[in-house]
């Protein structure tokens, strides 16, 4: 590692979190650079990028590996996926070149592995922007909140998802609503890692390491996208005081077992989660000490990615030689979702005759469901009625065995439902 008195940086990625991480380095004639003693010695770019030329003054590597035979103290990886990366950071531990990653999925599948690579080597590793982009929740969970004992993380972890689901509430389809994420940068071309639910599902499985000491990579936990809503679904929710988020939730049970998920959910219309909107993430840390801690940030764009990047230049800039240990061999159990118990709504789209909600809601009695609401709503279709349902608490399978057999009915055309989070 190097010597000199300047924290000598490599970017690797010349995409738009790196460009916009470079852009707020450079700006004001490079005033963050000198008041935190960084420089900017080399960049990892396997093709230029159109909206930012690279100064004749910073060297170009266009093999990204090349980043880490110049003098460097911090590589920046900013290249996203699993493979490359993981192979990217390892060497950068073995040639003693302390990390800063944007990148939540290679930490999600190789944290462990990275992390005792840095223990290992008494180096570094700082992942702020890898959750929530700028808003710190990581730097929050280590330090702000280390005396407390935390029982249950739960998020709007993905600011994709929840600019989608804003604007299909305001009444656009899922589809309209998709494109102009897409449109507006917020989405992938290929966008199923935001809408699927799985981008969500490794920043929570990161939380649930943090939060609860538990070793990456997490053993499979429930996952759902919300591919599935319709729009109509906020209208039957806002009437019962509800809107629908995506939420991921990490939770230790009293039987001491960790509870990871994440799918969406139907949360009060005007509780702290539920009344964010657009890229807007926000996260409740329920503590033994001083309650519930409550965090909302913007959640998607680059400049959000790069301000977590950033603040974790300045955090090495101050603390340089501090090591964070993020590395745990904890032993845990991860509970089952099917036993685990909700309200759940109910959509079911069904023939419009007499008779029809009784055939319906004795399936329920059949499988000793409760029913709380049941409101009839006209459908679209021609003789199909539309029942929104809402139950009392219960258990996961027996709400999955009751929707397979509400299927099955002749009677019925569609049936869904979403879990309500209390």
């Amino acid at each position: 590692m190097a010597n000199q008195s300047k924290i000598r940086l490599g970017i690797c990625g010349w995409g738009n979190v790196a460009t916009a991480v470079y852009s707020a380095l450079s700006a004001n004639r490079g005033e963050l650079l000198k008041k935190y003693n960084l420089e900017i010695v080399c960049i990892g770019a396997r093709r230029d990028n159109p909206n930012i030329k690279i100064p004749s003054n910073i060297k170009v590597h266009r093999n990204i590996f090349d980043v880490l035979e110049d003098d460097i103290d911090i590589v920046i990886e900013l290249i996203g996926g699993v493979d490359v990366a993981f192979q990217l950071l390892s060497k950068a531990f073995e040639r003693r070149i302390n990390v800063v990653t944007a990148n939540k999925a290679v930490l999600f599948e190789h944290g462990n592995k990275l992390f005792k690579a840095a223990l290992d080597k008494n180096l570094s590793i700082y992942f702020e922007s890898s959750v929530c982009a700028g808003t710190p929740i990581i730097k929050l969970l280590k330090t702000d909140l280390a005396a407390n004992r935390i029982s249950k993380i739960s998020g709007m972890l993905n600011g994709t998802t929840n600019y989608i689901l804003t604007k299909m509430e305001k009444g656009q389809s899922y589809a309209s609503a998709l494109s102009e994420a897409q449109q507006l940068g917020y989405a992938e071309a290929d966008p199923k890692l935001d809408v699927g639910g799985i981008d969500a599902a490794h920043k929570i499985g990161i939380l649930a390491s943090l939060a609860f000491q538990c070793p990456l990579p997490l053993k499979k936990f429930f996952i759902e996208g919300i591919e599935s809503i319709k729009k109509e679904d906020f209208d039957f929710a806002r009437e019962q005081g509800y809107t629908i988020k995506h939420l991921a939730v990490a939770e230790k049970q009293k039987n001491k077992e960790i509870l990871v998920r994440s799918h969406p959910v139907l949360l009060p219309f005007n509780s702290n989660l539920g009344s964010l909107k657009g890229v807007r993430n926000g996260i409740e840390v329920r503590t033994n000490l001083i309650g519930e801690v409550h965090l909302a940030g913007s959640g998607a764009g680059k400049e959000s990615t790069a301000s977590g990047v950033i603040s974790d230049l300045i955090h090495f800039s101050k603390h340089r030689g501090m090591q964070e240990d993020f590395y745990t061999s904890n032993k845990f159990k991860m509970a089952k979702f099917s036993t685990q118990s909700f309200k759940y709504y109910f959509s079911i789209e069904a023939e419009d005759k007499p008779g029809t909600a009784a055939k319906l809601t004795s399936q329920f009695a059949k499988h000793q469901v409760g029913i709380d609401v049941l409101i009839q709503k006209e459908s679209k279709k021609n003789c199909t009625a539309r029942l929104i349902i809402i139950t009392d608490l219960a258990e996961e399978k027996i709400i999955n065995k009751l929707k397979n057999n509400l299927e099955k009915l002749s009677l019925t055309s569609d049936v869904r439902f979403i879990r309500i989070e209390i």
